[in-house]
C-alpha cells in the first residue's frame, strides 16, 4: 500500500485522482443515486453556457484549487485555438454566456483580445477574476476599466470577510489586496446599486464541510464589507469543495477524506442533481479538448461523444451525448447544490 506522501505526490496526476476517488471505501455509487432519481443516464437538457479554461497560470496558489494553478503552470491557450473558439460561438447562438477561467484567465496573453472578440459577437462575457490579479503588477491595473468597457460580468473568490480566514485559505496579504481591488471595481461602478456592472463573490468552505446557506450567507458578507469597508457587490455563490487536486490532497492529509464524501453522499439531493451546470454547459480546456464540466475537465474526463476536441466539433453529437460522471459529481448534487453560479435549489 503507498504512503501518504506518495499518494500526495501523485495527486496532480488525473488518473491517480480517478483511481483515489474510484477506490473501495463502500461508498454509493453516484449512478445508483442518479438512477434512483430517475436521472440516468443524465443528460444535456441544451446548450447556454461555453466555458473555457484559457490557461492554469496563476499569480496564486490556492489550497483548496482545483486547477492546480500557480505561478510555474505553462499550460495556455493560443490564439489558433481562440479562434477555433470563436468560430464556434459565431455558428451557435444558443450559446449566450461565454464564461472565461484558469488560473487567472487575465495572464493569458491574448485575453483582452479574446474577450473583445466575444463581445463583438454579442455574447455576455463572465471572467472569474482572482481579485489580486488586478493589483499584482502595473499592466494589470487598469483590468476593471477594460472589463466595463466590454460589459464583463466579474466572478471573484472571496473565501471570507475576514483577513484571518481568507489569507489561510488563499495566502498572506490576498485578502487586503481583495479589498482594494473590490474598491477600485466600486469606483467605476462593478457591483454598486442601479449599475449594470454585475460583481459576484464566491465562497468556498475552509475545511470539510458544506458551505452554508447561500442567502444567509450572503448577507453576512453583504452587511460585513459594507460595514468595515464599504463594499458592495451583487450576489454571493456558495460553491463545494470537490475532492480532486489540492482539495483531494487536503482531505488525504488530514484524514477527513472518507467521513467527506460519505457527508457529501449522504446529502445527495435528487433537485440539485437535476439542475447541475453540466446539463447546460461545456467546459473547453486550454488546449481545446471538450469536457462536461470544469471539474471533469481537470481529471481528464473528456465528453462521451465523437467530437472530443473543438477541431471535430459536432452539436448534434454533443447534443446527444450521456454526460461523464464519477464519485465527485456527489460535490454538485449535495445539499442545496453547487456550479459554478452558486447553489442550485
Amino acid at each position: 500500500m503507498k504512503s501518504l506522501k506518495a499518494l500526495q505526490h501523485q495527486l496532480s496526476e488525473p488518473a491517480y485522482q480517478l483511481e483515489v476517488i474510484e477506490r473501495d471505501f463502500n461508498q454509493k455509487l453516484f449512478k445508483q443515486s442518479l438512477q434512483e432519481s430517475n436521472l440516468y443516464p443524465l443528460k444535456t437538457i441544451g446548450f447556454q453556457i461555453f466555458q473555457i479554461n484559457v490557461g492554469k497560470m496563476c499569480n496564486q496558489i490556492c489550497k483548496h484549487c482545483h486547477v492546480d494553478a500557480g505561478p510555474d503552470r505553462k499550460e495556455i491557450m493560443t490564439r489558433d485555438t481562440m479562434q477555433t473558439c470563436l468560430n464556434i460561438l459565431a455558428d451557435h447562438p444558443e450559446f449566450t454566456s461565454v464564461d472565461l477561467t484558469g488560473g487567472a484567465p487575465e495572464m493569458n496573453p491574448n485575453f483582452r483580445w479574446f474577450v473583445e472578440k466575444i463581445s463583438k459577437l454579442n455574447r455576455k462575457v463572465i471572467v472569474r477574476c482572482n481579485l489580486t490579479i488586478i493589483v499584482a503588477n502595473k499592466k494589470y491595473n487598469d483590468l476593471p476599466e477594460f472589463f466595463k468597457e466590454n460589459n464583463v460580468e466579474v466572478v471573484s473568490s472571496l473565501p471570507f470577510y475576514s483577513k484571518d480566514r481568507t489569507d489561510k485559505q488563499r495566502g498572506d496579504g490576498v485578502f487586503e489586496d481583495s479589498i482594494l481591488a473590490l474598491k477600485l471595481l466600486n469606483k467605476i461602478g462593478y457591483g454598486m446599486p442601479d449599475s449594470n456592472l454585475q460583481l459576484n463573490l464566491v465562497y468556498n468552505p475552509a475545511g470539510a464541510f458544506l458551505p452554508a446557506n447561500q442567502e444567509l450567507l450572503q448577507l453576512e458578507f453583504k452587511n460585513s464589507l459594507r460595514n468595515d469597508f464599504s463594499i458592495e457587490f451583487n450576489n454571493l455563490y456558495t460553491i463545494t469543495n470537490m475532492p480532486i487536486s489540492r482539495y483531494l490532497d487536503y482531505l488525504l492529509a488530514s484524514g477527513n477524506y472518507e467521513s467527506y464524501m460519505n457527508k457529501l453522499i449522504n446529502s445527495y439531493n435528487p433537485v440539485a442533481a437535476s439542475a447541475v451546470m453540466c446539463r447546460n454547459t461545456l467546459s473547453i480546456g486550454w488546449d481545446g479538448y471538450i469536457y462536461d464540466c470544469d471539474f471533469n475537465q481537470m481529471l481528464d474526463l473528456k465528453v462521451d461523444s465523437v467530437s472530443t476536441h473543438i477541431d471535430s466539433f459536432n452539436s448534434k453529437d454533443l447534443s446527444d451525448r450521456n454526460i461523464v460522471i464519477n464519485q465527485h459529481c456527489y460535490g454538485c448534487t449535495s445539499g442545496s447544490g453547487s456550479s459554478c453560479g452558486g447553489s442550485t435549489t
